[in-house]
């Protein structure tokens, strides 16, 4: 009977060390991405030195998508811990009517257009074109990179101010950011969307410019921001916390201007570009980061709201009631 009890009181013993073990195994985080260097993901962690809790706490594994929709997906089968969202793929994804994903929360903030002095999305059209006001798009054809999404309905919003509305006064056709040069230059569209690193390229420079901003269509935007389901958040919380003091303690060094030369040559190195193509990333050419990494839910809201407006959406969304910001509000009292 001893030998019998002994052996059991080993089992039980092994049995609490292997679930000890395994609870402190860091939580795997895996979180989406689509372009770098705006998104800072797959790169987040290269200079040494900031992420103090990268494999104890959580792993990072960066996961590439081609855009919100798809990391939604992701979400949604649990394939992605944490996904890159816009706000015209919130309101399907929270809906009931939509993707029914009531739980998904925003949790962090990615990049803003237009906040002050730093880059906002261009509206292009040729120099030695017809077009010199919104006004003379009537009847004319518009590329936007997605129909419904971010960029097409800044447009709309900006065109149906100046008395333009679709599909009745202009056409929409639907192209790459990549195609979006050769449109122009072959004048089978009339207005291009431009977004770096394609409006740098000298050859769109010499037959373009921008008809408006897309601060001037809507004022300054938060167009990319993180969410998570909310079991995930509670069941994961301290991990998360962990995450984001590293990833703010990154986000600032990449913008601060004493690291540009060594934050460009880490970017140029990922994409595979000189860095010298570069030279405007993490500047005020670039898109705007919160060095909290806080998003402007309002802005969010207003942007949301736009949706309803042109029908994309039959029901409103309160957007704040889809946000956790206690994440990022705790990791950024940490390193203050």
């Amino acid at each position: 009977m001893y030998e019998f009890l002994k052996g059991v009181g080993f089992l039980v013993l092994a049995a609490v060390f292997a679930a000890s073990a395994a609870a402190e195994e860091p939580v795997k985080l895996t979180i989406g991405w689509a372009v770098a260097p705006a998104q800072l993901t797959p790169i987040l962690f290269d200079h040494p030195g900031l992420a103090k809790h990268l494999g104890k706490s959580y792993t990072l594994e960066p996961e590439r998508f081609v855009g919100s929709s798809v990391a939604l997906q992701a979400l949604a089968t649990g394939e992605l811990n944490v996904g890159p969202m816009t706000f015209n793929v919130l309101g399907p994804a929270v809906l009931p009517s939509g993707a029914g994903l009531t739980d998904l929360r925003i949790i962090a903030d990615e990049l803003r257009d237009g906040v002050g002095d730093y880059e906002s999305n261009h509206y292009m059209v040729r120099n030695d074109g017809p077009i010199h006001r919104v006004e003379d798009l009537k009847g004319k054809v518009v590329a936007v990179n997605g129909i419904g999404g971010g960029q097409d309905i800044f447009m709309r919003v900006m065109l149906k101010r100046h008395g333009l509305v679709y599909p009745g006064d202009y056409t929409i056709v639907e192209a790459q950011f990549p195609t979006m040069k050769g449109l122009l230059a072959d004048n089978k569209a009339d207005l291009i969307i431009g977004v770096k690193p394609f409006t740098e390229d000298p050859a769109l420079k010499a037959i373009g410019h921008d008809l408006f901003t897309q601060r001037d269509a809507v004022g300054p935007s938060d167009f990319l921001f993180l969410t998570a389901r909310a079991g995930f958040i509670a069941q994961h919380r301290a991990a998360l916390v962990d995450f984001f003091e590293d990833d703010i303690r990154a986000t600032r060094w990449f913008m601060n201007p004493a690291n540009h030369d060594e934050a460009v040559a880490i970017a140029a190195k990922f994409i595979k570009m000189p860095p010298e193509r570069l030279s405007w990333a993490f500047t005020k050419s670039d898109f705007y980061r919160d060095p909290n990494l806080r998003p402007d839910l309002a802005g969010i809201q207003k942007n949301v709201d736009m949706l309803q407006d042109f029908g994309f959406i039959k029901a409103h969304v309160d957007v704040k009631a889809h946000s956790d910001l206690s994440l990022i509000t705790e990791a950024a009292k940490r390193i203050q």
